[in-house]
């Protein structure tokens, strides 16, 4: 396959390196990187240990490769820009795949892009960006993809297939926008807690104060999906997100990544979404309110 990775950071390397593999991958990232990719190479290191000579751009202008498929791994805050530039390349037979965080994404995709076109996924995976060229995969996780309607189709079938044989396993969900919700919820209860902690996510099951807000955010954030439809226990919720935590115990969040490297962080998408529809079914959200006011009180971007 044609595959371009727009938002080249730690998890699109991941994939754009293990897709390489058995593809034709493209990255498009930010100046540094590119400019030691194509110098010395891609590495991956830490749980998977790779090497590979792959193409990288800074502007997707500069290629001129047809792509089977697009995946979108850029920030959140980044989506309506990332998609109006992938625009002119999505045709009737390409296929864009979401892999962001947060909640809203979607939204913005159908505003530049046929809705037909577009899937959704997530990953539990954990990655590093070490430095440029270099990415430390710190955690193994599942990946879940899943066509809109929720359909099982022969190109969601093949997108699984492409992935799982590069070393990405992959399942389809019959409601990625349940998934999606999950991994909102999960990320609400860690991310603003590690940039408050400055610590790994491991940390939140070592302090009991700290475990007990974890606790208490994802009950508040689970009250929120209920409002919203889905039907998830809050027993089951605080079980995946320590389970998170056990299984990413070494890796920093992408937040506190964001905050360490002086850029963005995505509270608006991730605990603000699940604020802003809360408070749309007249749900208090103070824990969540808590937490954006404290990201956004060290990370004024």
């Amino acid at each position: 396959m044609k595959i371009i990775v727009f938002g080249a950071g730690a998890i699109g390397s991941l994939f754009g390196a293990l897709l390489a593999k058995f593809n034709k991958v493209v990255l498009i990232g930010r100046k540094k990187h590119v400019e030691a990719i194509k110098k010395n190479g891609l590495t991956i290191e830490g749980k998977t240990k790779l090497h590979v000579e792959v193409f990288s751009e800074i502007d997707i202008s500069k290629v001129e490769m047809k792509p089977d498929l697009i995946i979108l791994t850029v920030k959140s805050y980044d989506t309506l820009e990332a998609v109006t530039q992938l625009s002119p390349l999505v045709k009737d037979d390409t296929l864009l795949l979401g892999m962001q965080n947060g909640l809203g994404n979607v939204d913005l995709i159908q505003n530049m892009i046929d809705i037909k076109c577009v899937i959704e996924g997530v990953t539990t995976n954990g990655a590093v960006f070490s430095k440029p060229g270099i990415i430390t995969h710190t955690g193994s996780g599942k990946t879940i993809i899943g066509e809109l309607d929720g359909k099982n189709t022969n190109r969601i079938k093949g997108i699984k297939k492409e992935l799982t044989r590069s070393g990405i396993p992959t399942d389809i969900s019959s409601n990625i926008f349940r998934d999606i919700w999950v991994k909102t919820i999960i990320n609400s209860s860690i991310n603003p807690l590690t940039v408050f902690c400055i610590q790994k996510n491991g940390y939140l099951l070592e302090n009991p104060i700290i475990e007990k807000c974890v606790e208490q955010i994802c009950i508040e954030s689970t009250k929120i999906a209920k409002a919203y439809g889905f039907r998830f226990s809050n027993k089951s919720m605080i079980e995946k997100t320590k389970n998170v935590i056990k299984n990413t115990a070494d890796n920093y969040s992408s937040m506190l990544q964001s905050i360490n490297s002086d850029r963005k962080t995505e509270i608006d998408a991730i605990n603000g979404k699940l604020a802003e529809i809360g408070n749309s079914y007249g749900i208090d959200t103070p824990l969540n309110n808590a937490l954006i006011y404290f990201v956004k009180q060290i990370n004024k971007k």
